[in-house]
């Protein structure tokens, strides 16, 4: 099994350039795909260009969980908010999503970890969340089979998953049936200012006006705002996730602990990935450059992390890879359609010993596909939703890889932010200014 959406999937969305439309969004993923539905459901006409493929990137190559447990208490307003907006839209829309709640177990090995999670429900209760703690013996019944020696976890029954590759373009597709315009392999190669504002974008097809732009890029946002002197911290890091063969239900619903985490599928599989925070990070001139503001993060996570000196080609924090280019040459954006990453297999090896361990009945569960994906974030691992500096330009990036889940929600507030509706929630935490103006930067109780 290949990875379902690549450079060589048929473009879908090909709608024809408009002259001028009110609101441009660069980026196809679930952020970008949910902001141009609520400002289309706002009666503004929207243009979302991908240049690429619809969730070619991080939007489909994510967990697919849709999760409140565990998220940062700025962030858990809008989760809460999102996970309405995912139960409504699946009964609108069917099974095309692929939504099911059926809870999110975080697992604990140690009274250290199960204090970490008492300590969370705090926030819990202030949003009269379903969130309680388990026993060792409940956390035992509910997943069959396992022996592993779990002390309780952490459980939230109203918690979902959905299916990724299938979920963010069937909401594109719904976005394009109430009218917005939305084109694939078209990159943005800039913007288009005209008296320090913006009047729109120039794209590889051409240019299109418009008086405000959505910049929802992913792991590309810092390049291409880096080219009009809009500066932020944003790295990405590479995750390794798998599909196994189709395998007994041991758990309807997500599950993870420090070496493992898994998603029942709908295709009878499970998506498993490592459980703690390990990863693989690329080091380029960006990560120089911002290495003081991640010295938490860093510390924090550097036994976990594998640091490579060098990026593939044509990523964005390559050592080759432009930082500046002319609106009528060839850009990175379309040098590189979809970031495409080999996956960690060594990582993935881990994962599937972990499994095996805690599912000795069911053993080392067999693998129908592997993949890569960039995850942007930010010092803080929360996101910048927020105005930029250029009059115009508003910034939806770092979702640090709770952008799926999160995504109905956050695309709301920033079509909310660009029409100057009501937000309803504190953005404050996800200040552009937050990196320079002196905050200190306090990574959340994020799980």
């Amino acid at each position: 099994m290949t990875f379902p959406i690549t450079e060589a999937s048929p473009v879908r969305f090909a709608d024809p350039l408009p002259g001028r439309v009110d609101v441009a969004v660069i980026g196809g993923g679930v952020i970008g795909v949910m902001t141009a539905f609520y400002l289309r459901q706002k009666g503004l006409s929207v243009l979302l260009l991908e240049k690429g493929r619809i969730a070619g990137e991080q939007s489909s190559r994510n967990w697919g969980w849709v999760r409140q447990q565990g998220r940062d208490p700025s962030e858990l307003p809008i989760m809460v908010e999102s996970l309405s907006i995912w139960k409504r839209l699946a009964a609108e829309m069917g099974d095309s999503l692929g939504f099911r709640q059926t809870g999110v177990l975080y697992l604990a090995k140690t009274d250290r970890e199960m204090q970490v999670f008492e300590d969370w429900t705090e926030h819990s209760r202030a949003h009269q969340l379903d969130t309680r703690l388990l026993t060792g013996a409940e956390t035992a019944s509910m997943l069959k089979g396992a022996v592993a020696p779990w002390k309780g976890a952490l459980f939230t029954a109203s918690d979902a998953r959905a299916e990724p590759w299938t979920a963010v373009p069937a909401l594109a597709l719904r976005a394009q049936e109430m009218g917005v315009l939305i084109r694939e392999a078209c990159a943005v190669r800039a913007l288009d200012l005209a008296g320090g504002k913006v009047a729109g974008i120039v794209t590889e097809a051409g240019r299109v006006a418009c008086s405000q732009v959505v910049v929802a890029a992913g792991a590309w946002s810092r390049l291409f705002l880096g080219r009009h002197g809009v500066k932020i911290p944003q790295l990405s890091v590479l995750a390794s996730v798998a599909a196994t063969e189709p395998m007994p239900e041991i758990f309807p619903g997500n599950a993870a602990d420090d070496d493992f985490a898994f998603r029942r599928r709908a295709d009878g599989g499970y998506s498993i990935a490592p459980g703690g925070s390990e990863h693989d990070f690329f080091i380029g001139p960006d990560a120089f450059r911002s290495f003081g503001a991640y010295v938490q993060i860093v510390k924090k996570e550097f036994r976990s992390s594998t640091f490579r000196p060098i990026a593939p080609k044509g990523f964005p924090d390559a050592w080759g890879t432009p930082r500046r280019w002319a609106e009528d040459a060839v850009s990175p954006f379309e040098a590189t359609r979809i970031l495409n990453p080999a996956p960690n297999l060594k990582t993935l090896g881990r994962v599937q010993d972990a499994f095996a361990r805690a599912f000795p009945s069911l053993g080392r569960p067999k693998l129908r596909a592997a993949w890569g994906g960039m995850i942007d974030t930010l010092p803080d691992v929360v996101p910048i939703v927020d105005h930029g500096p250029i009059a115009g330009l508003t910034i939806a990036t770092g979702m640090s890889g709770h952008g799926f889940g999160i995504g109905p929600g956050i695309g709301r507030v920033v079509a909310d932010l660009v029409a100057g509706g009501h937000i309803g929630h504190d953005l404050d935490r996800f200040r552009f200014k937050r990196f320079s103006d002196g905050t200190k930067i306090a990574p959340g109780p994020s799980l």
